[in-house]
């Protein structure tokens, strides 16, 4: 007679959800780039908080920062975010958001 092996079901993992933010900035403020900004934070809170696997963080947002400067607080603490583990994924309308250039990208954060 063959032997039978039962094999005892497991507990699957169900995928962990992820932490999202966004960031959005203007470089200047001005009339429509005002309003620019808001649509942007507007959109980022909707889509993020519209996906089921996602926790929404929140929308981290410089008003009339060039991506040339540095000191950009809400960049900044975005930064401090990351490496605080609080986030795990970011959407920005382009990495150009972040810095003119991926060589400033590394050169603007206060953590390297």
């Amino acid at each position: 007679m063959p032997e039978i092996k039962k094999i005892k079901p497991t507990k699957s993992q169900m995928p962990s959800t992820k932490r999202v933010a966004a960031y959005a900035r203007i470089s200047v403020e001005r009339g429509r780039m005002i309003d620019s900004l808001s649509a942007q934070v507007s959109y980022y809170n909707n889509y993020i908080q519209r996906n089921p696997e996602w926790e929404y963080v929140g929308v981290y947002a410089d008003s009339g920062e060039t991506g040339t400067k540095a000191k950009r607080d809400e960049f900044q603490r975005l930064l401090a975010d990351c490496e605080a583990g609080k986030i795990d994924i970011i959407l920005t309308k382009s990495i150009s958001r972040f810095a003119r250039n991926t060589v400033n990208t590394n050169s603007q954060s206060k953590y390297n």
